[in-house]
């Protein structure tokens, strides 16, 4: 069976406010420079860890911790699908594709965001790393997904906004493609196999780029 594995923020949802929010709110508590939530766009896609090291950020485990203080209690609702995802996702699942979860957010949270916006009945798995961040990187991630599934990477695709999505395909030995309606930039959609402009589009360039 062909397989579409699905990047979760910036591809299905859009979770600026609650996860740009959580980071203002942990560098207030540590009384470090707050950036607009304008100007943290790109800490959409890779890891806490990540982010927080790119900062300068003093203590890392700390602003993580805080981050996720508010991010469990607020923001991870703070999120919206985006519009025809989950039509989308039916003609995938109706066409016979068999879909997983592959996001950097931790699977205890991904699992939480993907059953509330109805999105968890599509996926037949759910990878995210834990929560003390074994398989954050995302190459590691899809590695270990393949492993415990026995899914063929030739016979799958990554569908994601930023490189991390392509870098961690490509790793793997698998096909990635570009969506641009998440956080990514041109030049991060260019490292892809080929890009997709709006979710009514998606089906068609899976099938072409994956067909069954």
């Amino acid at each position: 069976m062909k397989t579409v594995f699905l990047d979760l923020d910036g591809t299905l949802t859009d979770p600026k406010i609650g996860i740009t929010k959580s980071f203002i709110h942990a560098l207030e508590k540590l009384d470090l420079p707050t950036p607009h939530m304008d100007e943290l766009e790109w800490v959409i896609g890779p890891s806490l860890m990540d982010s927080f090291t790119r900062m300068q950020v003093p203590d890392v485990q700390a602003a993580v911790d805080l981050y996720r203080d508010r991010y469990t209690s607020v923001g991870l609702f703070e999120n919206s699908l985006y519009s025809g995802i989950i039509s989308v996702l039916e003609q995938l699942q109706g066409t016979g594709y068999r879909m997983c979860l592959a996001t950097a957010k931790p699977h205890a949270y991904a699992r939480k965001i993907t059953a509330h916006f109805g999105l968890a009945p599509f996926l037949e798995h759910e990878f995210g790393p834990e929560l003390d961040g074994t398989r954050n990187n995302k190459g590691d991630l899809l590695a270990y997904a393949l492993e415990l599934t026995g899914i063929d990477p030739a016979q799958s695709v990554m569908v994601g906004d930023r490189h991390h999505d392509f870098d961690a395909a490509r790793a793997v030995g698998m096909k990635a493609i570009a969506v641009t309606w998440g956080y990514g930039s041109t030049e991060e959609w260019a490292t892809a196999d080929v890009v997709c402009e709006v979710p009514q589009d998606l089906p068609d360039v899976i099938r072409e780029i994956l067909p069954l």
